[in-house]
Formats: structure tokens, sequence, C-alpha cells
């Protein structure tokens, strides 16, 4: 979800009568590909499609591993059929794609970027033969303050959503989703965030957490929280000095690859 300023005078015309996706050339549909037997389960964030994954899975399908990454509900559609879609249905597709990558694979990592990093955290809670967690700008906490965070629950159920103000040029990176947030869809990430926190004592999974220091969507403690919820004796927390909020498409992307490839190589040595 990117940082917004809250307009509550937004009519819900204004928002419909413009195309809904940003880059709607990328492919941003579910994706299989068959590798080798360690796979790697991979989770966009929210608003996005899985072209915001594409990039790294390409990276990791080409050292020969098994690669799936899932299309969330609501996501590549319309902003208002996210509205509509409960954060269950997030959660039952992610487990439903880490079941059928299972079946093909003896070890399993998952990643995930911003929201789809709680969705990996929440995943793992469940499942803790999942191998290993990659947290790329996980989002378990806005970059908004409290007073923010209660004016956009409070309205969400009359304003239907906000403009977004990106913080990467989606001109210059190949990402697709959303050109607004949809605020009933916010209220639904603030619960995933808010259940998942629960759930950080019963990880005990290897975990990597890459941060983006120019990151203005997501509160930059939220990999301090995650690190101290967690009970995971390997952790690694990496910074991106240069890198805005989509930090596995940003400009220090061949850093993330090389910093993401040495953490799994290692774990599954």
């Amino acid at each position: 979800m990117n940082r917004s300023h809250i307009n509550p005078e937004l009519s819900n015309s204004s928002i419909s009568a413009e195309p809904p996706l940003v880059n709607p050339e990328l492919e941003g549909g579910n994706f299989f590909w068959q590798g080798g037997t360690d796979g790697i389960l991979l989770l966009h964030g929210l608003t996005a499609t899985t072209a915001e994954v594409r990039p790294l899975a390409k990276r990791f399908h080409d050292e020969g591993f098994t690669i799936s990454a899932v299309l969330l509900p609501g996501h590549g559609t319309t902003p208002e059929k996210l509205n509509q879609t409960p954060r269950r249905e997030w959660i039952a597709v992610c487990e439903k794609a880490y079941f059928e990558l299972q079946e093909k694979c003896s070890r399993v990592i998952v990643g995930g970027e911003s929201t789809g990093g709680i969705l990996a955290l929440h995943l793992a809670a469940e499942h803790p033969e999942i191998k290993a967690l990659l947290l790329f700008a996980p989002a378990m906490r806005l970059a908004s303050s409290l007073l923010q965070t209660l004016f956009l629950i409070a309205v969400s159920p009359f304003v239907f959503a906000i403009p977004k103000k990106f913080e990467n040029d989606p001109d210059t990176i190949p990402w697709q989703g959303y050109k607004v947030n949809p605020l009933k869809a916010g209220v639904q990430l603030l619960k995933l965030q808010y259940e998942t926190e629960k759930l950080l004592p019963r990880i005990y999974q290897p975990i990597l957490i890459i941060q983006a220091n120019l990151d203005e969507t997501v509160d930059l403690k939220s990999g301090e929280i995650i690190l101290r919820g967690v009970q995971s004796a390997v952790r690694e927390s990496h910074w991106m000095e240069k890198s805005k909020h989509a930090v596995i498409l940003d400009q220090e992307f061949e850093e993330v690859v090389s910093t993401t490839m040495k953490f799994v190589k290692k774990i599954l040595q």
C-alpha cells in the first residue's frame, strides 16, 4: 500500500473513470515455474500484482529453484473488487499456493514484499515446516500517525479510495497495480497486521529482512518489531540506503538479489 493523503471529498466517480491499473501491459497473474526440489513462494503487496515479484522470481528460477507466485484476490481487476475482498481470502489463497508448491518440493521458502511479507509471516506461524522467510519492506506498521490511522478507519465506510502518491516512479520500474488505495482494503491490512503480530512468537524459521532507507509507506521500525517478536535463532536484517518502498524493483535490485541469494543458499546448504 502506497502512502497517500486522505481527501474525504474524493468521489467514487472520479476514481472509476480512470483506468484501474498502472502498467497494464505487464504480466501480473499467477505463475508457476518448475525447477528443482527447493521451492520459493513469492507474495506481492497490497494493490500490486505478481509483476512486483517477477524479476526476483526469474533470478531464483535461473538458479534452479521452483518458483510460485499467486495473484491475491481482489488484485489485478479493479479497486472496487479489492474493497470487497476480506483478508481471509488473501490468507487462504497463499496457503493453497503453499500446499501446491509443497507437493512439488522437499523444502519451501516463503518470501513477500510489503503486505506480502506480513502474509508470509502469517503462513509461517501456521506452518512451522516452512524452511525460511524472506521479507522485503514488510508492512508490519504503516508510516502514518495514530490520528491518521484512526481517520482512515473512520472514513472507510464513506470514502471509496484515496489517490496514491507513488514513491517509486511506476514509469521506470516494472510495477503493476492500482492507481488508488481502496480504504476498506487498507482497514483489512490493519487487521492483518494486528493478527499477525500476535502470531510472531510462534515463528522459529530463519528470517531475512531487507528494508529501504527511503521508504515512506512502511514504518521503518517494522523490521525491529518483527525481530523482537519472533523466536528465530537465525536472523538477518539489511538496509538498502538508496531504495524506496518497492525495494525488490528499485536501483539496488542487484544488491537485494545478492543478499537474498546468499541467505537462501546458507540456509539450504
